[in-house]
């Protein structure tokens, strides 16, 4: 088994708070410090936690735009997995993922407003070797997202 029970407790407090001391966390599922400290450490070993990061509030960062683009691959100059990761290095792409299906790439973008998501994938996007079809679709608001 990769976790157990105490091990998903442990995670649950950890994503609502990666801050949360081992303390706080033992006493509010009523284990032992260090046996909480102990189950930090091998999860993070075994790769179960891969880093403790922060979550932006991107509104105040104004970008409160979000916009999904789905992109087909044209096979010939560039592999798909070079294309994916040169996307990837762009500003405002946020998450870059291979799929199957009727199209290649599914990238999450953000951006301070429909026009600039807009010069993302008509100016940079579609003009890079490897891109056929784009298709942009725009988040009217989020109902539940982790990080």
């Amino acid at each position: 088994m990769i976790v157990d029970d105490k091990d998903i407790l442990i995670l649950d407090k950890l994503k609502h708070d990666g801050r949360m001391s081992t303390a706080d966390i033992a006493r509010e599922i009523r284990l032992p410090r260090v046996t909480i400290h102990e189950r930090i450490k091998r999860m993070r070993e075994r790769g179960i936690i891969r880093k403790f990061s922060v979550v932006l509030d991107y509104d105040r960062l104004e970008l409160p735009i979000v916009a999904f683009v789905l992109v087909s691959y044209l096979p010939g100059q560039t592999s798909q997995r070079s294309l994916a990761r040169q996307i990837a290095s762009f500003p405002n792409v946020y998450e870059v993922f291979l799929v199957a299906g009727e199209w290649d790439l599914l990238l999450k973008v953000r951006g301070k407003s429909m026009e600039e998501i807009g010069e993302l994938v008509i100016d940079r996007l579609r003009s890079l070797p490897g891109v056929g079809r784009t298709m942009t679709m725009s988040s009217f608001s989020r109902v539940k997202e982790e990080v």
